[in-house]
């Protein structure tokens, strides 16, 4: 969230804001431009040194303040809104406030403890362009494979894996539901699916508890292996819903209520990388290649090295 860090301070007149630039000049601090023309930043080794001048652009309540303002903090955020809301839960007193248009700059004032006063400042960071899939399972065709073991919670997890895949679009007959015995077989079952290629995506559910012996994490090693093995090997991706918890109240609270159910997030999960998968093998496809082939096709066309017969042994 945080950016930049530096000290700035507020100059009451013109006359002493130009009697600062030369000495900083002067003594060999390097002056950084400022796009908005609002404050002048002067850059060292070590730091920044912020000088600004209180304007009419300034809250009033900023400019009646100036004189006070011998502790300030000005801090270059990547997303303000974000630290508004901090400030504003922690009770913090907000001294001015302009909220800017979507997308652009924010500027707030904040008093923190201690007579400190934070100007913070920033706009969102844009979303670089990305490949992504799309939450729609329309078109698509799932399995699910889910344990019995602990089945108060897998079932729960079935169910919140079923109404993620029918609210985004599929329908009964595009999902299959495969039971095993516990998260151990897991695998296996996944696998073999896998191999069908009738599946664009599967799920994988199951609970596993902690208890008295080593148990646990040799199973809760080999599901996860053999998993991200199948869909290694398989390319068909793999969303793992299997928890893994301490107690039984851990996973209770994981199959539907306080930490959400995450047999549906799975499945949002499986439906997006099936997406992806498909977007990614679209977007390969259209890769311009003039000469009617990439480096297989040149290679096909080279000539064949001449091989030498050897002599059979005697």
């Amino acid at each position: 969230m945080i950016k930049s860090l530096h000290i700035g301070r507020y100059v009451a007149s013109p006359q002493q804001f130009q009697a600062l630039t030369r000495f900083l000049s002067a003594i060999g601090f390097e002056r950084v431009p400022d796009a908005a023309g609002k404050s002048t930043a002067f850059a060292a080794p070590g730091g920044i040194i912020s000088l600004n001048r209180p304007s009419g652009d300034h809250p009033r309540q900023i400019r009646e303040r100036v004189k006070d303002l011998e502790k300030l903090l000005v801090l270059e955020v990547t997303n303000p809104d974000d630290v508004f809301a901090i400030a504003e839960k922690q009770s913090l007193k907000v001294l001015a406030d302009s909220v800017p248009n979507t997308g652009s700059e924010r500027t707030f004032w904040v008093e923190l403890p201690g007579g400190i006063v934070a100007a913070v400042h920033g706009a969102p960071q844009q979303p670089l362009d990305a490949t992504e899939g799309q939450i729609d399972a329309r078109g698509k065709r799932f399995a699910i494979v889910v344990s019995r073991f602990n089945s108060f919670i897998t079932e729960r997890l079935l169910q919140g894996a079923l109404d993620g895949l029918l609210r985004s679009g599929a329908t009964q007959v595009d999902v299959e539901t495969v039971r095993v015995p516990g998260a151990f077989e897991i695998p296996i079952a996944a696998r073999t699916l896998a191999q069908t290629e009738k599946f664009d995506a599967l799920i994988c559910l199951g609970c596993l508890l902690r208890g008295d012996t080593a148990h646990y994490d040799v199973i809760v090693n080999e599901v996860a292996r053999g998993i991200g093995q199948s869909a290694q090997e398989t390319g068909v991706p793999h969303a793992f819903g299997v928890l893994t918890c301490d107690t039984l109240e851990q996973a209770i609270d994981r199959a539907g209520l306080k930490m959400g159910n995450k047999g549906f997030e799975a499945a949002l999960a499986a439906i997006e990388m099936a997406n992806l998968k498909t977007a990614v093998g679209r977007r390969s496809s259209v890769v311009g290649k003039p000469n009617g082939g990439g480096v297989h096709a040149r290679a096909s066309r080279s000539k064949p090295r001449p091989t030498t017969a050897r002599k059979p042994k005697r």
